[in-house]
């Protein structure tokens, strides 16, 4: 079908594992005339989980793309995991959609992830709705669900239809105040939403009370804008098991919900020498092309794929393009179109679209796609995403496969943009980082089953850091004669701590050409050796500002490396007499216990040294403890918390702050390092 930018429909499908998001897709697929036959998990037969591991774990571990086409719309359906430990595909593609669709388990109500994913949805400014799934389960109560969403998320919440006939159908209030429900009555939900959609807009408000009733051409436009605003999250009732309300929702897809012209667009962050300019996209079929790489993805027969969302203009098969701002065209000779697994060739992608390129070595996670060099990096103004926390030093199995191992765990953080794949050279370490333990599982399990490739695994060095808590100064001359030509420099720098999380900076304030221009990077270099190393305990250096004001030079023996050495011990002079200290990091963490459980949590999360900061009662008979502790007392905390909670808790953590670490760990770390020797 020939489609415009106009006919597009982008929806993320969101919400906490086991809500039914996949049997959901499922079931859309088939209604829109897509599949022959709707796929079961257990038989291992979905479209969207076609990942080896997604079948054997029967549970989505990233996100896939459903694009189809139904009536006169094009629609792009993602669907993403619900487990938080693989929220990463779900905020990446959260960036590609113009509306969040909610995913509720009628059964369990609102449950954590349903809570964070609608704040996410919130802070990423998306066109939100909420889809009450399975509603033909038994003993479910669905007013008391739809009465939770409105009392727990929010007024805004609204039905554009209700449950009839017992769940096995369901009847529209929007355009139509005739019918019969489950509950409540379809006269007032129909006041209820058109009230709130009227609230938008002036004009419809005067033709509404003035008439009392509403055209479908004049709802439409008001109901996308109030959708903009936030000012309504429209609620409706499927069964994906059944198909029940699945034809009236994919025409909700396509009547109601925005096209990219219509919803909040998107920025571009240009990164230039004055700082960033951000430049927002007007989502046009002939604008200039932008696209935004929002999943990557290996397979066996294609290769690398980037899958990208069209920002402006369009890409054509066989045309060029530049990654970032790279200075080299790449020719697009793949160009897809996807249904999970399933690539589908296309000549072209318009504004607004979803697509896939496949062998660009370039394209990474988060690339700007341009048809035209830019002389600057730049990225989407995207969602933020969590820091992974939970760490397994990896090494090879069999002597020989390092080289096998680098290349399969590269892949492997490519595709996931919550894993972190970091080295550490004070201790030799490659490290793998996820969002906690079943995360760390699964990749292991992808090294294995799908690279071949097996590992040994250890607990890390914890990620410790070093800083100053005042302003010291430091020196050094460095002079070496060796019977030729010798080597001489001197330097004085000043060190001044900064606020925390500022890093790095390095001033040079020479005058008179003491230390000459040329030798002032060789300065910066030796300090940046010790900030990498640690000047009294092994960790990198953070949080310091390093100030070069003096120094001397010899016209015959003064070089780069004399440099180097003088102001790497200048700098450890310095941090010595500016009453260093060890950092560490303290992670931000939020644990969900049936009540019966929150002093045994409250309990285990202090004798770790952790602090509750708040505590809040859920609708469920759960409670939410907010709280933060150190990530070296948190290595078995999933173990504790399953057998406290007898498997009912969960827990989510992030990267909180560094903050200073006890004095006799401090002191214990510090006595064993020892200060490497130049010579």
């Amino acid at each position: 079908m020939a489609y415009t930018t106009d006919d597009i429909r982008n929806i993320v499908l969101l919400g906490q594992a086991g809500s039914g998001k996949t049997i959901l897709s499922e079931s859309i697929l088939h209604v829109a005339g897509v599949v022959n036959a709707k796929g079961e998990i257990e038989r291992k037969t979905t479209v969207s989980d076609q990942d080896v591991l997604e079948k054997q774990h029967q549970r989505s571990l990233t996100s896939s793309i459903l694009s189809f086409d139904f009536n006169s719309s094009h629609v792009n359906l993602i669907d993403t995991p619900g487990y938080s430990d693989f929220v990463g595909p779900a905020l990446a593609a959260m960036d590609a959609a113009e509306t969040a669709v909610i995913v509720i388990n009628a059964q369990n109500g609102i449950e954590t992830m349903t809570r964070r994913f609608i704040e996410l949805a919130k802070q990423a400014k998306k066109c939100t709705a909420i889809v009450i799934n399975k509603i033909d389960a038994d003993g479910v109560d669905l007013q008391e669900v739809y009465n939770s969403i409105q009392q727990e998320i929010g007024s805004e919440c609204l039905a554009v239809n209700l449950p009839a006939n017992a769940g096995k159908s369901v009847v529209g209030c929007l355009f139509s105040s005739d019918g019969d429900a489950d509950f409540s009555s379809v006269e007032e939900a129909n006041t209820a939403i058109t009230d709130q959609i009227v609230e938008v807009d002036e004009e419809l408000l005067e033709v509404y009370l003035e008439t009392g009733e509403l055209s479908a051409d004049k709802i439409v436009p008001s109901f996308k804008q109030a959708m903009r605003e936030g000012h309504l999250i429209p609620v409706s009732f499927v069964s994906g098991a059944t198909d029940a309300g699945v034809t009236e929702q994919l025409e909700l897809f396509e009547r109601l919900l925005p096209s990219p012209k219509e919803g909040n667009g998107a920025a571009i962050i240009h990164k230039t020498g004055d700082g960033n300019k951000q430049d927002q996209i007007e989502c046009d079929e002939t604008s200039p092309f932008a696209a935004h790489v929002f999943k990557i993805a290996f397979d066996p027969f294609v290769g690398k794929i980037g899958v990208f969302k069209v920002l402006a203009g369009k890409m054509d098969k066989d045309g060029s393009i530049f990654v970032g701002n790279a200075r080299k065209a790449i020719r697009v000779s793949n160009l897809y179109s996807l249904l999970g697994k399933q690539h589908n060739d296309i000549a072209c992608t318009v504004a607004g679209d979803i697509g896939a390129v496949a062998k660009i070595d370039d394209v990474e996670q988060d690339s700007v796609l341009f048809d035209t060099g830019s002389d600057w990096p730049a990225h989407l103004n995207r969602q933020s995403r969590p820091s992974p926390m939970v760490g397994l030093a990896i090494s090879p199995a069999t002597r020989g496969d390092e080289q096998k191992v680098a290349e399969a765990l590269q892949k492997i953080a490519a595709e996931d943009p919550c894993l972190l794949l970091e080295r550490n050279p004070s201790t030799n370490e490659t490290i793998l980082r996820a969002l906690g333990d079943l995360h760390l599982r699964v990749a292991l399990e992808r090294l294995n089953e799908v690279y071949s490739v097996e590992v040994n695994t250890s607990v890390p060095t914890v990620p410790y850091k070093e800083t100053v808590t005042k302003i010291a100064e430091g020196h050094c001359r460095h002079k070496k004669q060796t019977g030729g030509a010798g080597q001489f420099g001197e330097v004085f720098l000043k060190v001044e701590p900064l606020a925390r999380g500022e890093g790095f900076e390095f001033v040079d304030n020479v005058v008179g050409g003491v230390i000459p221009s040329q030798f002032i990077p060789a300065v910066e270099k030796g300090v940046r050796q010790v900030l990498e190393g640690g000047a009294f305990a092994g960790f990198e250096i953070q949080d310091i500002r390093v100030i070069v004001y003096d120094g001397k030079h010899h016209s015959v023996d003064s070089k780069e490396i004399a440099f180097i050495t003088a102001g790497k011990k200048a700098f450890i002079d310095a941090v010595s007499k500016a009453d260093p200290i060890i950092l560490e990091p303290v992670a931000a963490v939020v644990v969900t216990v049936p009540n019966s459980y929150m002093g045994d949590i409250a309990g285990e999360l202090s004798s770790r040294r952790g602090r509750i900061s708040d505590t809040a009662t859920m609708a469920s008979g759960f409670v939410r403890i907010s709280g933060s502790a150190p990530l070296a007392e948190m290595s078995d905390f999933q173990a504790k918390l399953n057998a406290i909670s007898g498997g009912e808790g969960s827990f989510v953590m992030e990267f909180g702050s560094y903050e200073p670490a006890p004095f006799d760990m401090q002191k214990k770390l510090s006595a064993a390092f020892n200060q490497p020797d130049d010579d």
